[in-house]
Protein backbone atom coordinates (compact mmCIF):
# COMPACT_ATOMS: atom_id res chain seq x y z
CA UNK A 1 0.00 0.00 0.00
CA UNK A 2 1.46 3.44 -0.83
CA UNK A 3 0.55 6.78 0.65
CA UNK A 4 -1.63 8.03 -2.17
CA UNK A 5 -3.92 4.75 -1.32
CA UNK A 6 -4.37 6.10 2.17
CA UNK A 7 -6.90 9.11 0.95
CA UNK A 8 -11.08 9.36 1.69
CA UNK A 9 -11.78 7.05 -1.70
CA UNK A 10 -9.90 3.98 -0.65
CA UNK A 11 -11.90 1.50 0.93
CA UNK A 12 -10.84 1.68 4.75
CA UNK A 13 -10.78 -2.11 6.05
CA UNK A 14 -10.22 -3.57 9.69
CA UNK A 15 -6.63 -3.72 8.85
CA UNK A 16 -5.84 -0.01 9.39
CA UNK A 17 -5.28 0.08 12.85
CA UNK A 18 -2.59 -2.80 12.25
CA UNK A 19 -0.73 -0.84 9.62
CA UNK A 20 0.04 1.97 12.79
CA UNK A 21 3.03 -0.34 13.89
CA UNK A 22 4.50 -0.61 10.28
CA UNK A 23 4.62 3.40 10.62
CA UNK A 24 6.19 3.33 14.07
CA UNK A 25 8.80 0.87 12.87
CA UNK A 26 9.60 3.01 10.22
CA UNK A 27 9.85 5.84 12.77
CA UNK A 28 11.80 4.09 15.23
CA UNK A 29 14.63 2.63 12.88
CA UNK A 30 15.03 5.91 11.19
CA UNK A 31 15.57 8.02 14.61
CA UNK A 32 18.01 4.95 15.66
CA UNK A 33 20.14 5.26 12.35
CA UNK A 34 19.72 8.98 12.07
CA UNK A 35 20.85 10.63 15.11
CA UNK A 36 24.33 9.32 14.46
CA UNK A 37 24.45 11.38 11.60
CA UNK A 38 25.40 14.62 13.09
CA UNK A 39 24.59 17.72 11.62
CA UNK A 40 23.04 17.59 8.58
CA UNK A 41 22.06 19.78 5.32
CA UNK A 42 19.24 18.33 2.82
CA UNK A 43 19.71 19.18 -0.86
CA UNK A 44 16.49 18.53 -3.14
CA UNK A 45 16.25 18.42 -6.69
CA UNK A 46 14.97 16.66 -10.01
CA UNK A 47 15.75 12.77 -10.24
CA UNK A 48 15.52 13.42 -13.81
CA UNK A 49 18.56 15.86 -14.11
CA UNK A 50 21.60 14.35 -16.12
CA UNK A 51 25.10 14.19 -15.12
CA UNK A 52 26.01 16.66 -17.76
CA UNK A 53 23.92 18.87 -16.15
CA UNK A 54 25.15 22.47 -14.75
CA UNK A 55 22.93 22.20 -12.02
CA UNK A 56 23.82 18.82 -11.63
CA UNK A 57 27.47 19.76 -11.61
CA UNK A 58 26.43 22.62 -9.48
CA UNK A 59 24.90 20.18 -6.90
CA UNK A 60 28.10 18.04 -6.94
CA UNK A 61 30.29 20.73 -5.85
CA UNK A 62 27.93 22.23 -3.50
CA UNK A 63 28.25 18.85 -1.39
CA UNK A 64 31.71 18.72 -1.74
CA UNK A 65 31.96 21.91 0.02
CA UNK A 66 29.18 21.67 2.89
CA UNK A 67 30.77 18.29 3.61
CA UNK A 68 34.38 20.02 4.10
CA UNK A 69 32.59 22.13 6.36
CA UNK A 70 31.48 18.89 8.80
CA UNK A 71 28.36 18.77 8.14
CA UNK A 72 26.49 15.31 6.52
CA UNK A 73 24.48 15.41 3.21
CA UNK A 74 20.71 14.42 2.86
CA UNK A 75 19.21 13.41 -0.16
CA UNK A 76 16.25 11.55 -1.29
CA UNK A 77 18.28 8.63 -2.14
CA UNK A 78 17.36 8.68 -5.87
CA UNK A 79 19.01 9.73 -9.36
CA UNK A 80 19.72 13.03 -10.81
CA UNK A 81 20.64 16.15 -8.44
CA UNK A 82 20.24 13.54 -5.22
CA UNK A 83 22.72 11.39 -6.85
CA UNK A 84 24.82 14.77 -7.84
CA UNK A 85 24.60 15.49 -4.21
CA UNK A 86 25.72 12.19 -2.24
CA UNK A 87 28.69 12.06 -5.04
CA UNK A 88 29.92 15.32 -3.67
CA UNK A 89 29.84 14.28 -0.34
CA UNK A 90 31.46 11.10 -0.44
CA UNK A 91 34.13 12.18 -2.96
CA UNK A 92 35.43 14.22 0.04
CA UNK A 93 34.88 11.38 2.69
CA UNK A 94 32.05 13.39 4.12
CA UNK A 95 28.74 11.28 5.39
CA UNK A 96 26.25 10.47 2.46
CA UNK A 97 23.11 9.70 3.48
CA UNK A 98 19.78 8.64 1.30
CA UNK A 99 16.29 8.69 2.24
CA UNK A 100 14.65 7.01 -0.32
CA UNK A 101 11.31 5.58 -0.55
CA UNK A 102 8.99 2.85 -2.85
CA UNK A 103 8.18 4.22 -6.09
CA UNK A 104 7.51 2.19 -9.59
CA UNK A 105 10.06 4.61 -11.05
CA UNK A 106 12.82 4.56 -8.96
CA UNK A 107 13.30 1.00 -7.76
CA UNK A 108 17.14 1.62 -6.18
CA UNK A 109 19.23 4.21 -4.29
CA UNK A 110 22.04 6.28 -5.92
CA UNK A 111 25.18 4.33 -5.46
CA UNK A 112 26.96 7.06 -3.67
CA UNK A 113 25.13 6.59 -0.10
CA UNK A 114 27.36 5.22 2.63
CA UNK A 115 25.35 1.69 3.58
CA UNK A 116 24.77 2.70 7.33
CA UNK A 117 22.75 5.79 5.90
CA UNK A 118 21.22 4.11 3.29
CA UNK A 119 17.30 4.10 4.41
CA UNK A 120 14.41 3.02 2.82
CA UNK A 121 10.71 4.20 3.47
CA UNK A 122 7.01 3.18 2.38
CA UNK A 123 5.79 6.36 3.35
CA UNK A 124 6.93 9.77 1.65
CA UNK A 125 5.34 11.50 5.53
CA UNK A 126 7.86 9.68 7.58
CA UNK A 127 10.61 10.03 5.18
CA UNK A 128 9.26 14.02 5.53
CA UNK A 129 10.18 14.19 9.44
CA UNK A 130 13.64 12.59 8.94
CA UNK A 131 14.26 15.30 6.56
CA UNK A 132 13.73 18.10 9.05
CA UNK A 133 14.25 16.48 12.36
CA UNK A 134 18.31 16.22 11.66
CA UNK A 135 18.83 19.30 8.69
CA UNK A 136 20.64 22.82 9.84
CA UNK A 137 19.58 23.87 6.64
CA UNK A 138 17.57 22.99 3.43
CA UNK A 139 19.16 23.74 -0.36
CA UNK A 140 16.88 23.64 -3.69
CA UNK A 141 18.18 23.20 -6.88
CA UNK A 142 15.61 23.06 -9.93
CA UNK A 143 13.40 20.29 -9.45
CA UNK A 144 9.29 19.06 -9.74
CA UNK A 145 6.20 18.37 -7.60
CA UNK A 146 8.31 16.51 -5.36
CA UNK A 147 10.90 19.68 -4.52
CA UNK A 148 8.20 22.25 -4.62
CA UNK A 149 5.96 19.91 -1.84
CA UNK A 150 9.03 19.86 0.01
CA UNK A 151 10.10 23.50 -0.14
CA UNK A 152 6.28 24.61 0.76
CA UNK A 153 6.39 22.02 3.80
CA UNK A 154 9.36 23.69 4.89
CA UNK A 155 8.11 27.09 4.77
CA UNK A 156 5.02 26.39 6.18
CA UNK A 157 6.31 24.45 8.86
CA UNK A 158 8.49 27.08 9.77
CA UNK A 159 5.87 29.81 9.72
CA UNK A 160 3.35 28.40 11.73
CA UNK A 161 6.43 27.44 14.58
CA UNK A 162 5.71 24.13 14.29
CA UNK A 163 10.09 23.65 14.05
CA UNK A 164 12.66 26.35 14.65
CA UNK A 165 14.04 28.64 11.81
CA UNK A 166 16.76 27.39 9.56
CA UNK A 167 18.39 28.61 6.28
CA UNK A 168 16.45 27.38 3.15
CA UNK A 169 18.24 28.59 -0.10
CA UNK A 170 17.32 28.48 -3.74
CA UNK A 171 19.96 27.62 -5.82
CA UNK A 172 19.15 28.30 -10.05
CA UNK A 173 17.99 31.96 -9.89
CA UNK A 174 16.70 31.76 -13.55
CA UNK A 175 14.41 28.42 -12.09
CA UNK A 176 13.29 30.32 -9.51
CA UNK A 177 12.51 33.89 -10.29
CA UNK A 178 8.79 33.38 -12.19
CA UNK A 179 8.23 31.35 -9.01
CA UNK A 180 9.10 34.23 -6.15
CA UNK A 181 7.38 37.10 -8.92
CA UNK A 182 4.16 34.99 -9.19
CA UNK A 183 4.80 35.08 -4.71
CA UNK A 184 4.89 38.55 -4.36
CA UNK A 185 2.47 39.94 -6.87
CA UNK A 186 0.15 37.31 -6.26
CA UNK A 187 -0.38 36.10 -2.92
CA UNK A 188 1.54 38.46 -1.32
CA UNK A 189 -0.35 41.35 -3.15
CA UNK A 190 -3.46 39.62 -2.18
CA UNK A 191 -2.66 39.35 1.61
CA UNK A 192 -2.56 35.89 1.75
CA UNK A 193 1.36 36.32 2.70
CA UNK A 194 3.03 38.61 5.19
CA UNK A 195 6.03 40.23 3.75
CA UNK A 196 8.64 38.50 6.64
CA UNK A 197 7.26 35.63 5.19
CA UNK A 198 9.46 35.99 1.99
CA UNK A 199 12.55 36.62 4.36
CA UNK A 200 12.43 32.80 4.94
CA UNK A 201 13.84 31.82 1.33
CA UNK A 202 17.10 33.05 0.19
CA UNK A 203 18.06 32.93 -4.03
CA UNK A 204 21.54 32.61 -4.87
CA UNK A 205 23.68 31.26 -7.08
CA UNK A 206 26.78 30.84 -5.03
CA UNK A 207 27.49 27.76 -3.59
CA UNK A 208 30.19 29.83 -1.25
CA UNK A 209 27.09 32.04 0.58
CA UNK A 210 25.32 29.04 0.65
CA UNK A 211 27.88 27.03 2.85
CA UNK A 212 28.94 29.76 4.95
CA UNK A 213 25.34 30.90 5.78
CA UNK A 214 24.59 27.65 7.13
CA UNK A 215 27.40 27.21 9.14
CA UNK A 216 27.02 30.77 10.40
CA UNK A 217 23.22 30.01 11.57
CA UNK A 218 24.52 26.73 12.76
CA UNK A 219 27.37 27.87 15.04
CA UNK A 220 24.72 30.86 16.34
CA UNK A 221 22.07 28.13 16.99
CA UNK A 222 24.91 26.32 19.26
CA UNK A 223 26.29 29.31 21.33
CA UNK A 224 22.18 30.31 22.49
CA UNK A 225 21.90 26.71 23.57
CA UNK A 226 24.94 26.91 25.71
CA UNK A 227 23.11 29.71 27.54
Amino acid sequence: MTDFELGPQSKLTTTDSWRVFRIISEFVNGFEIMTNLGPSVSIFGSARMKPNDPYYQLAEDLAKRIALKGFAVITGGGPGIMEAANKGAQSVNGASCGLSVQLPFEADSNPYIDPKYNLFFRYFFIRKVMFIRYAQGYVFLPGGFGTLDELFEALTLIQTKKIQLFPIYLMGHDFWAGLIDWIKSVSLQRGYLSPQDLDLIQITDDPEVVVNGIERHYQREKIEKNF
